[in-house]
């Protein structure tokens, strides 16, 4: 699985940063370890082995193509456009409270994910574009992600007031955020890129977090 591959890479990451160190200070002294060297080629570096077999030592250039691939697939590319999607609508909602809402909770709970899932969007946005992957809306796809609310039941928030918004507000936003951990978790078993699995896991801990205050306003 993912989870265990980012697990070793950041444990093999980290051994080898620790040998580079090591070995840097040792060759620092020794002016015929770098006459030694090809130009350009760097210190070797030790690579632990897997359990029961000893460690080997690799070339830098060995020990580059050692770190696992993670290009993005094609779950990786979905999950950005949809959930760039997904989070415009839920600041679009958030965008209605202070106009709309009796509960100074809602107000600022409102506040509170606009601010997370703004800037969430244009770093989304960002990785499509450093990625070269297809930028364009997730719209035609409304219906098949978890938790959107419908049009109907957006009509309805934008002509209720008071309690009855805020009550509204945080049904359709609950369910929102339970659509979003869906996504999220979905991706970090399908996808393959490192930064979408990260972006995955804030989500889920932040609308998880969220969902627990929104039940207790209720």
């Amino acid at each position: 699985m993912l989870v265990r591959r980012t697990f070793r890479a950041s444990l093999v990451t980290a051994s080898l940063a620790a040998a580079v160190l090591a070995l840097g200070a040792c060759d620092s002294g020794s002016p015929d370890a770098d006459a030694k060297s090809p130009a350009g080629s760097g210190p070797s570096v030790i690579a632990p082995g897997k359990p029961g077999e000893a460690a080997e030592t690799l070339s830098a250039q060995d020990a580059r193509k050692q770190r696992p691939d993670d290009s993005p697939n094609s779950a990786d590319f979905t999950y950005a456009r949809m959930m760039i999607e997904h989070h415009t609508q839920a600041v679009g909602m958030t965008q209605l409270v202070p106009k709309r809402a009796e509960s100074s909770a809602v107000r600022r709970l409102a506040e509170r994910i606009a601010a997370a899932q703004g800037p969430e969007i244009k770093v989304m946005e960002s990785w499509l574009e450093t990625h070269g992957g297809p930028t364009e809306s997730a719209e035609h796809q409304h219906d098949t992600m978890p938790g959107m609310a419908t049009e109907a039941q957006l009509k309805k928030l934008r002509a209720a007031k008071g309690k009855a918004f805020d009550e509204l507000f945080l049904k359709l936003m609950i369910t929102h955020h339970d659509g979003a951990i869906t996504m999220a978790t979905d991706v970090k078993s399908q996808g393959n890129n490192v930064q979408i699995e990260e972006m995955a896991d804030d989500v889920i801990a932040q609308q998880t977090t969220e969902i627990g205050r929104m039940r207790a306003m209720s």
